[in-house]
């Protein structure tokens, strides 16, 4: 039986995580469940799977008998897997601290190694925890890699579907809503990054997660377009072959495979290529989704610029969702922030955390003005 630690356990992930322990009952159960103010579901959550501990950060909650409220701290020190699922910066906290509890990581929360690569690699090299990332397109590279972040390769290419505005012109991105954006073509996600999705963000952020996961150096490291997003990724070697993870869009493959490896399960449809028909691949327009180009720029940087990048980036998401601004505004509120804020070194979290919360205010300023 494998024991998890759930750490965002009502959100879209968390909730595929639960899908996936409902349907391997004999395979999996919760030590702890963890989420942010979501408290009724974390609630009816623990009255399901029982777990040993639970933990809202939006205070307390009414957990049945046998379930006890512990600080995030001590969520992980019953469990195999610490599934860290949280969105934003809040999960990296988390993250450092299965880490510093020598607990197997299972990584879906890109925040913890686009701001935090630095201290998180630092953390499980000095103490051998092993991570497995659970975004689809890094467990695809990660498969292609034989299931070994250490794998030699030539090349990382992330595909990407583009999102629902990949073709439109820079005077038809002024004019689309949070409900366009909220549309992506293929896959089915929280609005925050569905949002990422649709600028390209978090494709940027993807590559700086690659950076860390497999210590790839920027310059082989690309991403391209695949708007059927059945290739999830691919890894190019030095003879010229190149490995590919093929599959529908369905998180429940990768979540369920950092959970059983190298044990493989029933879990999603078969792939029926010649119903498809056709794939296509084409370059990622840089020019036309600038927030790809500031994430780029930001992992190169290093320091304290990833953090200031998706601090900025969490603020002007959730005001292009409230109306607030444009959608080229999100763009233009991150380089505000990146041009405003002098980059540190990333020497702690709490180094980080000052970063991210300067960010956040300058953001504030340029979007409202005070």
């Amino acid at each position: 039986m494998i024991r998890i630690a759930l750490i965002g356990c009502t959100g879209n992930i968390g909730k595929q995580v639960a899908e996936v322990v409902r349907a391997y009952p004999d395979k999996f159960c919760f030590s702890a469940l963890a989420c942010g103010s979501r408290t009724e579901e974390l609630a009816a959550l623990a009255r399901e799977f029982r777990p040993r501990y639970a933990y809202a950060e939006s205070g307390e909650t009414e957990l049945p008998d046998g379930v006890k409220a512990v600080p995030p701290e001590e969520l992980f020190g019953d469990c195999d897997v610490a599934f860290i699922a949280a969105g934003g910066f809040a999960g990296l906290r988390y993250t450092l601290a299965a880490a510093r509890a020598g607990r197997k990581i299972a990584l879906a929360n890109k925040e913890s190694l686009v701001c935090g690569g630095e201290l998180v690699t630092r953390e499980i090299e000095a103490r051998g925890v092993e991570l497995v990332p659970v975004d689809s397109e890094h467990s695809a590279i990660f498969q292609a890699l034989s299931c070994r972040r250490e794998g030699k390769f030539e090349r990382l290419v992330l595909t990407a579907s583009g999102g629902p505005f990949l073709h439109f012109t820079e005077e038809e991105l002024k004019r689309v809503t949070a409900k366009d954006a909220l549309k992506h073509p293929t896959w089915e996600m929280g609005a925050k990054i569905t949002i990422d999705s649709a600028t390209l963000l978090n494709k940027g952020y993807e590559i700086i997660e690659a950076k860390w996961l497999y210590k790839a150096p920027f310059e082989r490291i690309e991403a391209i377009v695949h708007p059927e997003s059945i290739v999830h990724s691919l890894v190019y070697f030095e003879d010229g072959a190149a490995i590919a993870q093929l599959g529908y869009p369905d998180m429940r493959l990768p979540i369920q495979l950092a959970l059983t490896l190298p044990e493989r399960l029933p879990c999603c449809k078969q792939l029926d290529l010649a119903a498809i028909g056709a794939l296509h691949f084409e370059r990622l327009p840089e020019e036309r989704f600038p927030c790809f180009r500031l994430a780029v720029g930001a992992g190169k940087a290093g320091g304290t610029c990833p953090a200031i990048l998706n601090g900025a980036g969490e603020v002007a998401v959730r005001a292009f969702l409230e109306g607030s601004i444009s959608f080229p505004k999100i763009a233009e509120t991150i380089e505000d922030a990146l041009l405003k804020i002098p980059r540190g070194e990333a020497a702690s979290y709490e180094a980080l955390k000052e970063a991210d919360a300067r960010a956040r205010e300058a953001a504030r300023r340029f979007i409202y003005g005070k």
